[in-house]
């Protein structure tokens, strides 16, 4: 029914107009009664062989909604009745920011693919926390956090650790987003001596808590395999818990879409199918490098049950969605679950 009916109806309006839209008549729906029970029926599966364990958490499945989506963590109660087993909210930076300027999102839907330049546009940690407060804890909840655009580099370190240590009682895991290619000034972020101290310094606070929370890595999917080996290095030196890979692209190769359409969308993070092969090189160099020695939440390109499961073959544990899961659909997941139930049998 989605790609039949509500897609070819959502791709008439602007991306994210109808982004909005969607999160309200997700919200309209499930307070009609009966509606959340109709979409768990639909699109949830319930299988103790799905669950996954990693970093001392349970998943009840490995599927995953990707950072992006529900930045505000507004949704992410009703999002769980879509069977998925973990959503990442955010990033969500200390104070709220408007973002780039509009136009920003842009489909390309002869490659099934998007280009965004939002600018980590969010409602700031604060409004994050009021919509946490209200978690019904039916998953796994992940919070991506990032630093403010107008944050000087002296004090990129301490917006990462006002954005953890406020959101630590209210997440299951953190996820350093440091790859994003929307955002200025990030330079400093991909530097490797300032990566280990970054990760030093949250590790630090993360140790003044009773509760550990296990804190993971985003990387881009433009690395080359030095710069991969430095990951590894980097999360061996630091005991970090795992890496997700990968965040958007900035390379525009192998594209459908014209030279002239790409040229009026401009820059931006590019996502979907056309990243797919890139996302899961990077996950299998790393897997191969490290040899297994942490865990790897694959992202980049799964529009299919078929992709999820190269992207597990190729070395990661759990994976997640997002333009699959607006192309897609919400039976994206289900299709998922039950690829990997087979595949065990």
């Amino acid at each position: 029914m989605y790609k039949v009916l509500l897609r070819p109806f959502f791709f008439l309006f602007d991306p994210e107009k109808i982004h909005y839209f969607t999160f309200s008549l997700i919200k309209f729906t499930s307070k009609i009664p009966g509606f959340t029970s109709v979409f768990r029926s639909l699109y949830k599966v319930d299988d103790v062989r799905l669950e996954r364990n990693l970093f001392g958490l349970t998943f009840k499945n490995p599927v995953g909604l990707a950072a992006g989506f529900d930045k505000n963590a507004v949704l992410y109660n009703e999002l769980a009745n879509f069977g998925f087993g973990f959503i990442e909210i955010g990033t969500v930076t200390p104070k709220g920011q408007a973002g780039n300027p509009k136009k920003r999102l842009f489909r390309l839907k002869d490659d099934q693919g998007i280009i965004n330049r939002m600018g980590f546009n969010n409602e700031g940690l604060n409004a994050a926390i009021a919509q946490l407060k209200k978690n019904k804890g039916k998953l796994i909840i992940g919070g991506n956090i990032g630093k403010n655009t107008d944050t000087k580099p002296e004090d990129y370190t301490q917006d990462y650790l006002e954005c953890f240590n406020a959101l630590h009682p209210y997440v299951d895991y953190f996820v350093l987003n440091v790859s994003c290619p929307n955002v200025g000034s990030h330079a400093k972020l991909n530097d490797k001596d300032y990566l280990e101290a970054l990760i030093g310094a949250v590790q630090s606070a993360n140790n003044t808590f009773k509760k550990q929370k296990p804190i993971l890595l985003k990387i881009a999917p433009d690395l080359n395999n030095t710069q991969l080996d430095e990951i590894v290095e980097l999360v061996a030196k630091t005991n970090l818990d795992g890496v997700i890979a990968s965040n958007t692209s900035t390379d525009r190769s192998n594209l459908k879409a014209s030279d002239a359409l790409l040229q009026n969308i401009g820059n931006g993070g590019l996502s979907g199918q056309p990243i797919k092969e890139k996302s899961t090189s990077v996950i299998k160099y790393l897997s191969s490098k490290s040899q297994g020695t942490f865990p790897i939440i694959g992202v980049g390109g799964i529009h299919s049950a078929k992709d999820a499961l190269e992207k597990i073959e190729a070395g990661a544990d759990l994976v997640q969605i997002y333009t699959g899961f607006i192309y897609e659909g919400p039976s994206l997941i289900k299709q998922i679950n039950k690829a990997i139930l087979l595949k065990e049998k």
